[in-house]
């Protein structure tokens, strides 16, 4: 290359220096004439700290991982130095069908086209240890596959090659009873347990937390932990046998930081259980999953991965575990928290920001919720959807070619240092109250959760906040998708015979001398060797679960931490709304009373319509009315039982009084509500009969129920 062709000759280092970041400050806060940089461009977080609007090299000489290479340090860059060039993250889509056989098809479909990681749902019935003939036969089958004896797994495994594949098995307050039917079928298919990959799901905190109390108590599942861990370490060890999950935290409200520090206190709380009970913590901190759920922070969330992988091997390091036997098995799961029924669609654009969110910080097995899985049970279809997201951000977007794609970002970087110092935090106080569980007794996490949930319900109430679709751009004409044709009253009755019938087989003697060996036998690894010769001898799940739950106590009751998605409130707006049009009242309607020309005041207009819209309101805001006549006319004819008056304030100046006096005078029951803040004029245009204002600072989802409540559509109490 000639001298004067290159970039050094051209001068441009002279003539584009490069911008400090002063000297931008300098730019930003001349633009903003005076109004607070800090409250203008930097963006507050649930987390408790604010995302700056630049970050620049100087941001990352605070940040201690700064330095570190993939696979190397505290982990924070991914487990190993070849990123996903070693190894792909799993497809880990949870599959649930009523029965084994139908779940079975659903599974060799899966796996055929690219899943290689079984996330299987077991219903309420099931995870609790109970057969299909025992309690609320309206569960069976629902949310979860009904698998209670040896032919169920049989039937559920079929053709299943599980040397090939990794198995995350949903196993509630049974996951011995479980664990072992799952071992059963595994030897009895010919595959020996040491080849056996994948997780049992037992998180015993979890189960309290979600339940508020668990039969047998937290020693009770603890001693099912020990036995599985014993049993894995000498015949499984490819297999993690506990789950520390962030999925009721997430979908509870909670912030991202609340939900890696309450993970990280519960998988701290499991390595010291289980080094209590004369277990290595080396041995044992590699069997422990940590689960986090995936929301819309694209940012937030990809720190969140990487200061849970970071933290863990803290975690780890303290605990006094060689660097090179450290380990992280991070799985994520888009969460449920933002999802919607109304819309629903949209949920397959935010699933996809969510599952790029996890990839990016590093997850080693994945859940890519179905667009519909808030609503009714995924069908083919929408499982199809969510599958095929796997590959089209591993092959097409090609982020497995690049080894951690956004390592030194100044941005990532330096928010994934503040969340592992917030998360730290929140792990130090429940440490301080004396572990998770007397964290649980005395209600602090419920307390962090349930305040948070607070803020950011108030905060989409106001639409500061937005879910499109929702209380934002809502398809107006929208309903919910239809539900699957499930009968679950036959799936019951069906499942109960097939459970009668094979218990009926079981050869009595053998199986009660098998139980009654397993009821006496001490938490060992031969324990879970013991349950599997009784599943073998025809025991099924209840018997089995009885046999290793033991006599202990439930323990205290805790507070719970309850499902709650974001949408709800106004999604049951909508739904209300829906109902009354289906009666004889009729769709709630607001006459929209749009005075002048469009021009001066369409955004307003727009704005307002979308401000009813979200509340299920018919907004009537097709025709605009020159004078007072006209307006006062189609108040007449549409006999509407809310208006709202909407302009451009200088047409308000002149024409409010007089236009409201005579709405009122022609329709004395309305409810005339104004666009606009009043400012001053607020007690004259209430005198002239305006009984309400909206406007951006008013609560948007106060407004819309207390007017559905006066119309009769809804109850008066608010459910925010």
């Amino acid at each position: 290359m000639e001298k004067h062709d290159t970039v050094d000759s051209l001068g441009l280092a002279e003539a584009f220096p490069p911008p400090r970041e002063d000297q931008w400050r300098g730019e930003a806060e001349a633009l903003l004439k005076g109004a607070p940089f800090e409250k203008v461009l930097m963006t507050p977080t649930h987390e408790g700290f604010a995302v700056k609007p630049l970050y620049t090299r100087a941001d990352l000489e605070a940040v201690p991982h700064a330095t570190e290479w993939p696979g190397a340090g505290l982990r924070t860059r991914g487990e190993s130095a070849a990123g996903y060039h070693g190894r792909t993250w799993r497809i880990s889509q949870e599959l649930f069908e009523p029965t084994p056989s139908a779940l079975n098809k659903v599974l060799l479909h899966q796996l055929e086209r690219g899943q290689d990681e079984l996330n299987i749902w077991f219903d309420a019935l099931t995870r609790e240890g109970r057969g299909p003939a025992a309690g609320d036969r309206s569960s069976t089958g629902r949310c979860g596959v009904s698998a209670a004896t040896a032919e169920d797994f049989e039937a559920l495994f079929k053709n299943v090659r599980l040397d090939a594949v990794s198995v995350f098995l949903r196993v509630g307050a049974a996951p011995a009873a479980l664990g072992a039917l799952f071992f059963r079928q595994a030897r009895a298919a010919g595959y020996d347990p040491a080849v056996l990959e994948g997780c049992l799901d037992l998180d015993p905190l979890g189960v309290l937390v979600e339940r508020g109390q668990v039969a047998g108590g937290l020693p009770g599942l603890y001693d099912q932990m020990e036995s599985l861990m014993r049993f894995g370490l000498k015949h499984a060890p490819r297999m993690q046998m506990a789950n520390a999950s962030g999925n009721a935290y997430h979908d509870g409200g909670a912030s991202s930081a609340q939900e890696l520090g309450c993970v990280l206190a519960t998988a701290l709380a499991y390595l010291r259980e289980m080094e209590s009970r004369g277990l290595d913590p080396a041995a044992v901190a590699p069997r422990i999953r940590l689960s986090l759920s995936v929301g819309s922070p694209f940012f937030i969330e990809i720190a969140k991965l990487r200061a849970g992988r970071m933290l863990w091997n803290r975690i780890q390091e303290v605990a006094g575990i060689p660097e090179d036997e450290r380990s992280c098995h991070l799985h994520a799961r888009t969460g449920l928290w933002n999802k919607t029924r109304f819309d629903a669609h949209t949920s397959m654009l935010r699933v996809t920001s969510e599952a790029f969110s996890a990839v990016l910080g590093g997850c080693d097995s994945l859940h890519v919720g179905a667009f519909d899985e808030v609503v009714r049970e995924p069908d083919a279809f929408s499982r199809r959807i969510a599958r095929n997201i796997h590959p089209i951000l591993s092959d097409e977007c090609e982020l497995t070619k690049v080894i951690d794609p956004v390592g030194g970002s100044w941005a990532v970087e330096s928010l994934t240092d503040e969340m592992a110092r917030k998360a730290w935090a929140h792990l130090q106080e429940i440490e301080a109250a004396g572990g998770m569980a007397d964290a649980f007794e005395k209600g602090l996490p419920q307390g962090w959760v349930k305040a948070t949930r607070a803020a950011r319900l108030r905060d989409f109430h106001r639409r500061k906040d937005v879910l499109i679709g929702i209380n934002q751009y809502p398809e107006a004409a929208a309903k919910l998708p239809p539900p699957r044709a499930i009968d679950y009253a036959a799936c019951a009755k069906e499942r109960a015979r097939e459970f009668g019938a094979d218990t009926a087989r079981a050869k009595v003697a053998s199986k009660a001398g098998a139980l009654d060996a397993l009821a006496k036998a001490a938490n060992s690894a031969e324990r879970i060797e013991l349950a599997v010769s009784a599943a073998d001898a025809g025991a099924a799940l209840p018997d089995l679960h009885a046999a290793l739950r033991g006599s202990r106590d439930d323990g205290a009751a805790v507070e719970t931490i309850p499902f709650r998605r974001l949408a709800e409130d106004y999604e049951n707006l909508r739904l209300a709304s829906l109902a009354a049009a289906e009666s004889e009242a009729g769709s709630p309607r607001i006459l929209q009373l749009n005075i002048g020309p469009s021009r001066r005041y369409r955004m307003r207009a727009d704005w307002t319509s979308s401000f009813f819209v979200v509340g299920g309101f018919e907004v009537l805001a097709a025709d605009d009315f020159e004078d007072t006549g006209a307006a006062v006319a189609a108040v007449r004819e549409a006999a509407p039982p809310v208006a709202v008056i909407t302009s451009d304030d200088e047409t308000y100046a002149s024409v409010l009084p007089d236009l409201a006096k005579a709405v009122k005078e022609a329709a004395p029951d309305i409810i005339l509500l104004l666009a606009g803040n009043p400012g001053d004029q607020e007690a004259a245009w209430r005198a002239a009969g305006i009984d309400d204002f909206v406007h951006v600072r008013v609560n948007n989802y106060e407004v819309n129920h207390g007017l559905l409540a006066r119309l009769g559509v809804v109850d008066g109490a608010s459910e925010a």
